[in-house]
């Protein structure tokens, strides 16, 4: 699309964070600017993540299925509907950026010790209030962590970063929550270890081939092994102005001469 643009293409202003859908270094190449609509979405997406992180473990879904289906509810038992207690287990965040920091915030006040992996280390000061631990090694957190929550962008270096050997690292009685992008995780892999029952279940609000979606999850889903939501995770009414407004800015800096304060450039290679 991009090469058989017109002269007159020159500006793309995405209406979001995200830039994996635009050929940034193509549109370069052609003297387009790249505009996104970052730091609006970090605590709605967060709140998302903390959502699914207890959503799954404590089978919320299928609580309000109990009550919301088509059989009678029989009343509360001492067994019936055990999910697993979040508060004291261990987190382990792969992409400690904007969103993965709000996310620890919110974990850490739910008794969750935060356990990361990132490309580089945070702030000490960030590590301090958040009494975070880091791990150079992905391989080795995974093995070590009861909740995955995956907050990391997609790039070339992060398609299948949790690949199916990676994923058999996971505990079986770990959960993975991905509010991120869906081809960071191999599927398919994901797929069959929650069907396998090796690991305990997943939260997901991004899938690899959407809006497409894989018939297993939906099965799995109906069981009660994974929740799934429709990549609605910044999905709210002060999100979305934020957005507008800063397509808007951007729009506007671009034609009146200046420098879109969030213009993206191309990665080096």
């Amino acid at each position: 699309l991009i090469a058989q643009a017109g002269d007159n293409l020159k500006l793309i202003a995405n209406f979001g964070n995200g830039i994996d859908r635009i050929d940034v270094a193509a549109a370069a190449k052609k003297g387009i600017a790249v505009t996104n609509t970052p730091n609006v979405l970090t605590e709605d997406t967060a709140d998302m993540t903390m959502a699914l992180m207890l959503a799954v473990p404590r089978r919320l879904t299928e609580g309000d299925y109990v009550l919301t289906g088509e059989k009678k509810w029989s009343g509360w038992s001492p067994t019936w509907m055990l999910g697993r207690r979040i508060w004291g287990k261990r987190l382990g965040i792969v992409g400690m950026g904007r969103i993965g920091t709000a996310v620890a915030r919110r974990a850490k006040a739910f008794g969750l010790s935060i356990h990361y992996h990132n490309r580089h280390r945070v702030m000490p000061a960030v590590e301090d209030e958040l009494e975070a631990t880091y791990w150079e090694s992905l391989d080795q957190m995974l093995a070590r962590m009861d909740i995955i929550s995956v907050n990391c962008p997609s790039t070339p270096a992060t398609f299948h970063l949790l690949s199916a050997r990676r994923l058999a690292l996971l505990q079986p009685t770990a959960y993975i929550v991905n509010t991120a992008r869906g081809d960071i995780i191999d599927e398919e892999s994901l797929v069959k270890l929650v069907q396998d029952g090796k690991i305990a279940g997943a939260g997901l609000d991004v899938y690899e081939h959407e809006p497409a979606l894989n018939a297993r999850l939906l099965k799995l889903a109906a069981k009660g092994k994974v929740v799934l939501l429709p990549h609605m995770g910044s999905a709210t009414l002060e999100g979305r102005i934020d957005m507008g407004e800063k397509v808007i800015i951007n729009i506007r800096a671009f034609f009146d001469g200046h420098r879109p304060p969030d213009r993206v450039l191309p990665l080096r290679t």
